[in-house]
């Protein structure tokens, strides 16, 4: 004989008061916590772009000069700010290392996924993970110790430059792009692998015509979370860079990024003064350019869910 059944409405109220105490606290505690880290996200937005704003504002920089001009001095009589230079070297960077980093990341994704994947999963993914853990300043370091020498003795200038940045930044985004790449690949439905093989086509076909445009979207993400993470790293870039105001002209030029001029001059200021409130300026413009590159991510995101 089947047991009666209770309408989904009614169910709640046959639920022991322990049950629920347990489902109201676990939706409430829920509720919480995202309101904490609303509250948090809104006031690190507010307090940043107070400090910001405060540059044009309160202090009366300039607001063209500082994006249209290199020149950072806070001893000039009256101060100089321009963050053209910061600005444009950090997109440099960031670019080039996308350039360097994507290919090599997506290569290795289609490896592990569809050439070899037994091998990329025992061997490959483990040292992939390894890399992601390496902390920041032991990149810099192997950079400052090995890459900026080479650089200085067989090309011109003196080894600190955006090449040398470049470099270091695309090892330092490879496990993103690589570990993102993958699970997009392998995230493709079996049937598509399974056509295009009855339909003739070779494992090179299959891979470069179907797999990768399908999953597309979901390489361009990988590819945009890495640079994301590239514009905002600093003591990496930091340590190879050069530190310096001016627009390079070439691969081989020294440079200085939003991150590395806060880092740098940030424990030297006074707090409130104009030159504090300049760097906070330029993390004012490194929030936005998170918060674009989050945007993109989630358009991209939607794209491939309605694709």
């Amino acid at each position: 004989m089947s047991k009666p059944t209770i309408s989904t409405n009614q169910d709640l109220n046959y639920f022991p008061i322990k049950q629920r105490f347990k489902e109201g606290f676990g939706k409430y505690a829920t509720l919480v916590c995202a309101a904490i880290l609303l509250v948090l996200i809104l006031s690190i937005t507010i307090f940043i772009s107070y400090r910001g704003i405060s540059t044009f504002l309160v202090n009366g920089v300039s607001l063209g000069q500082f994006f249209t001009t290199t020149t950072w001095s806070g001893y000039t009589n009256p101060p100089s700010f321009g963050a053209l230079g910061f600005i444009t070297s950090s997109f440099y960077v960031t670019i080039l290392a996308a350039i360097i980093s994507a290919p090599l990341g997506i290569g290795a994704a289609v490896f592990m996924t569809e050439i070899a994947p037994k091998f990329g999963q025992r061997i490959l993914q483990p040292v992939i993970e390894l890399l992601v853990g390496i902390p920041s300043v032991v990149y810099g370091f192997i950079g400052l110790t090995l890459l900026v020498p080479f650089i200085r003795n067989n090309f011109p200038g003196t080894g600190f430059s955006i090449l040398a940045g470049s470099i270091v930044l695309s090892v330092m985004i490879l496990p993103t792009i690589t570990s993102l790449s993958a699970d997009a690949l392998r995230a493709l439905p079996r049937e598509l692998r399974e056509a295009s093989y009855a339909l003739g086509a070779t494992r090179f076909q299959t891979i470069y015509k179907i797999l990768l445009k399908t999953a597309l979207p979901g390489l361009l993400t990988a590819v945009i979370l890495g640079m994301a993470r590239a514009f905002g790293e600093a003591l990496a870039v930091q340590m190879v860079i050069g530190n310096v105001t001016s627009i390079p002209s070439s691969l081989f030029d020294p440079a200085g990024t939003l991150t590395s001029i806060i880092t740098l001059n940030m424990g030297n200021t006074v707090f409130g003064s104009v030159e504090n409130n300049a760097l906070w300026s330029l993390g004012l413009i490194l929030l936005f350019m998170t918060y674009f590159f989050i945007i993109l991510i989630r358009f991209l995101g939607k794209r491939r869910q309605y694709s």
